[in-house]
């Protein structure tokens, strides 16, 4: 079968090659309308732009990718005084990973942050140019994922397993559990919010899962669904915090997160409240980024091997240009509970 070209999709789309162009280069300049129908005949014939993908079986760029998504944290960002290695996130790290690994191994790292609102059309871009391609938590959807994966090594970093792609991830159940039951066990709190990120995150409900493990462990109350949502950014920990001490009832005895971003503002949010932590509420997060030991108190988390996230999908991608036959690999990275000041524990230790 031959490989699908501009023309191809201009033709079965009714438009010109120069609309084709516009809708991967310039989305915003074409008509929604136009533009869905181009990006739906492009997923039907498996066409990639840029004219890279024609020689794809036959030449190599020397180039890996990285799509991940754009979260733009403007509590952070916007911080006075902030220090650099306070806006080091979690992407940061894993493309820090991803780097090291790319030169210990020849290729040059292109990345990507993609808006939902463009994330087929930005991954088609990027497609086009790599040898292989890493896809970080969900970015892109399945449909367009599919067309790429015909052509280019793909590796899942984080977000939902699918059997026909490696994937990598780390024991987010396993983590919040041993992290729940430290507050459960060793402080004897039994009053915990859960504060959870977008429902369809699958590293959070997983995380969510490992919170409602250790409270039937323990024989308590099985939370049904975490007690606020956010989108994984300061000011997103801020407005659960205000929305849990609005409440009526009693206030909870601690609160956990499910990423330290979130954690930062909410204990922002307790400070202006002038609720004391961890003497009044316990915190924690979850990722172990390098604002966690910054702030005051030390934030509590869990440490996931971001970096080594990124080195371990250069890796799987390297082996699979190198056999693209091979059976899918999924791995599981370990992660550790980082015990700081924010629940109650003097110092830093880890379990």
């Amino acid at each position: 079968m031959s490989t699908p070209t501009v023309y191809d999709v201009a033709e079965r789309a009714g438009v010109s090659i120069a609309t084709v162009s516009r809708v991967y280069r310039s989305p915003d300049s074409v008509r929604a309308a136009t533009r869905d129908r181009v990006l739906s005949v492009a997923r039907e014939l498996g066409y990639l732009p840029s004219g890279s993908a024609r020689g794809l079986a036959s030449r190599t760029t020397g180039v890996l990718g990285l799509c991940f998504p754009d979260i733009h944290d403007t509590e952070a960002e916007d911080a006075p005084d902030t220090e650099d290695a306070e806006l080091i996130l979690y992407s940061d790290e894993v493309i820090r990973g991803m780097e090291r690994a790319a030169r210990r191994h020849g290729y040059a790292l292109l990345i990507a942050a993609s808006h939902a609102d463009r994330a087929g059309g930005q991954l088609a871009e990027v497609a086009g140019r790599v040898d292989g391609l890493a896809v970080l938590a969900q970015t892109v959807p399945a449909e367009d994922l599919e067309v790429v994966g015909r052509r280019l090594p793909v590796v899942l970093i984080a977000g939902q397993r699918d059997d026909d792609y490696d994937h990598i991830e780390v024991a987010n159940f396993d983590g919040q559990l041993e992290l729940t039951r430290h507050l459960i066990v060793d402080h004897g709190l039994r009053r915990l919010a859960f504060v959870g990120g977008p429902p369809d995150s699958p590293d959070g409900e997983a995380r969510f899962r490992g919170f409602q493990a250790a409270h039937l462990e323990a024989g308590l109350p099985l939370p049904e669904a975490p007690d606020v949502r956010g989108d994984l950014t300061q000011a997103a920990g801020r407005k659960a915090v205000e929305e849990l001490l609005d409440r009526d009832g009693a206030p909870p005895q601690g609160l956990v997160l499910a990423n330290d971003q979130m954690a930062v503002g909410a204990l922002h949010a307790l400070e202006s409240r002038g609720v004391g932590v961890p003497d009044e509420i316990a915190v924690t997060g979850f990722d172990g980024i390098a604002l966690s030991r910054l702030v005051r108190p030390t934030l509590t988390t869990v440490r996931q091997p971001m970096g080594r996230l990124g080195e371990e999908a250069v890796e799987l991608l390297v082996s699979r240009l190198q056999d693209r036959g091979q059976a899918t690999v999924a791995r599981v990275l370990p992660v550790k509970v980082t015990r700081r000041a924010s629940c109650g524990c003097a110092g830093e230790r880890s379990l």
